[in-house]
C-alpha cells in the first residue's frame, strides 16, 4: 500500500484536486479525547480505492479543499462507525459529510450483527486480518512511524474494497433506499448541538431530586457544561456530578462553602467558579415554581405490561428472523417500554422500520393480529376482519 502523507496546505489542495472527481472516498480519523471536551484531532485518512492519504491536521492549517470534498453532492463518504468522526467535522469544520454511508450500520442490514467492529467488518467481507498492533498509539505524537501510518491508512484502504462488495449485496436485498433515512438523521446539525438546559438529565442521581432541587442541578450543570465548553476540558473535571447533585439538595449559601463540599474530591475549585455557582443557584432559587424541570414520568411496568414487552420482543425476534437481522436493528427492549408509556417517537415507528415491523406491532397492541404455536414454532398471524 502506498501512502501519501500530507503535512502542507498545498498538498492538501493538490491531492483534494486530484480525487474530487472519485464518485467514492472512504474517510476515517484518528483522535484522542480523554482530557478534552472535544475530540483533539489527530490524524485523517483518506482513500478512493487507488491512492489512500494520511493528512497531518497539526501542520496543515487550511482545511477548504477537504471541506469541499466533504460538501461535495457528486462524491459519497464512506465512514465505519462515523458518530464521532461526524461530531469533529462539525465542531472544527461546521461540515457534515453529503452524501454519506455508515459501513456499520450497513452492516447490521446484511445480518451481520449489531455494531460490528472494522476489523471483523473486513474479515468477513475480504477474508483479511488486520494488524491491530497499533491501537493504543499516542497520535497527537510526532513523528509518526511507518508502522503506525500504515496501520492508520488499512482503516480506509480495506474499507474500499469492502464498501462495493457490502453496496452490491444492498442492492441486490433492496435494503439500500432502507438506510437513506438513517444516514440522513446522522448528518443534522442538530444532532452534535449540546442543550445546556437539559444537560442535568444525565448527571448521575438526578432521579434523586425534586422541585426546586431540579430548578439548581439544571442550572448548575448547565453552567458546568458552558465552562467545559469554553475550556475545552471534560466536565468531570469541571466539576464531578456528586458535588453538583450536593449543591442542589443542600443548598450552600456561600462560595466558601461550595468550595469545601466533600463530594469536590481532589477538584480544585476557585473562589470565582464557585462564586459562579452560587449565583446560578440563587437565581434558581427564585425561578417560579411553572418553570422547574421535572422528571418524565413513567411508572415501573407491572407484571402483565412486562409480559407484554416480552411478546413484542418476540414479535421483533420473528420480523428479524423473516429479514435475516437482528432483533436490535428493529429496536431496543427500552424503546418498546417507551412506545407502551405512550411515546411513539422511537426508530421503530419511522422509516424502513416501520414499514418491515413497526405496522406489525402495532397491528398487535390494537388487537389486529395475536401469535401461536405451530409445530414448536411461534407465528404471527393477522386476524380475519
Amino acid at each position: 500500500m502506498d501512502i501519501v502523507y500530507i503535512d502542507t496546505n498545498e498538498a492538501l489542495a493538490f491531492y483534494c484536486d486530484t480525487i474530487r472527481l472519485s464518485k467514492v472516498i472512504c474517510i476515517d480519523t484518528e483522535f484522542h479525547r480523554e482530557t478534552t471536551y472535544y475530540p483533539e484531532l489527530a490524524l485523517i485518512q483518506i482513500s478512493n480505492g487507488e491512492s489512500t492519504c494520511c493528512i497531518d491536521p497539526l501542520s496543515v492549517t487550511d482545511f477548504t479543499p477537504f471541506v469541499s470534498l466533504l460538501s461535495n453532492s457528486n462524491v459519497t463518504k464512506v465512514l465505519h462507525a462515523s458518530g464521532q468522526d461526524l461530531e469533529i467535522f462539525n465542531h472544527l469544520f461546521n461540515t457534515l459529510p453529503s452524501p454519506m454511508f455508515d459501513t456499520q450500520i450497513a452492516a447490521g442490514l446484511l445480518g451481520y450483527g449489531d455494531q460490528i467492529g472494522y476489523a471483523a467488518l473486513i474479515k468477513k467481507e475480504l477474508n483479511i486480518n488486520i494488524d491491530k498492533s497499533q491501537s493504543r498509539t499516542d497520535w497527537l505524537k510526532r513523528p509518526l512511524n511507518k508502522e503506525q501510518l500504515l496501520y492508520a491508512a488499512s482503516d480506509v484502504y480495506y474499507l474500499a474494497k469492502a464498501y462495493p462488495k457490502m453496496l452490491a449485496q444492498l442492492e441486490s436485498l433492496n435494503r439500500l433506499e432502507w438506510l437513506r433515512g438513517d444516514f440522513s438523521a446522522l448528518c443534522l446539525p442538530a444532532k452534535y448541538i449540546v442543550d445546556t438546559n437539559h444537560i442535568w438529565k444525565k448527571v448521575k442521581g438526578n432521579q434523586k431530586l425534586h422541585g426546586n432541587q431540579l430548578a439548581i442541578l439544571q442550572a448548575v450543570a448547565a453552567w458546568r457544561e458552558e465552562m467545559a465548553q469554553q475550556r475545552n476540558r471534560p466536565r468531570r473535571r469541571i466539576v464531578p456530578d456528586d458535588a453538583l447533585i450536593d449543591i442542589a439538595r443542600i443548598k450552600p449559601d456561600s462560595a466558601e462553602k461550595i468550595q469545601r463540599l466533600r463530594s469536590l474530591n481532589k477538584t480544585r475549585l476557585n473562589a470565582e467558579d464557585a462564586s459562579q455557582l452560587l449565583q446560578r443557584m440563587k437565581n434558581a432559587q427564585r425561578m417560579s415554581q411553572e418553570h422547574w424541570p421535572k422528571h418524565v414520568k413513567r411508572h415501573k411496568l407491572n407484571m402483565r405490561e412486562e409480559a407484554l414487552v416480552d411478546a413484542l420482543m418476540a414479535l421483533l425476534k420473528l420480523k428479524a428472523e423473516e429479514h435475516h437481522i437482528t432483533p436490535l436493528n428493529l429496536s431496543s427492549r427500552k424503546e418498546l417500554e417507551s412506545l407502551l408509556q405512550g411515546s411513539d417517537d422511537i426508530p421503530l415507528m419511522q422509516g424502513w422500520r416501520y414499514s418491515h415491523a413497526g405496522q406489525e406491532v402495532e397491528q398487535f397492541l390494537n388487537g389486529g393480529s395475536f401469535m401461536r404455536i405451530e409445530g414448536n414454532e411461534l407465528k404471527l398471524q393477522t386476524k380475519d376482519k
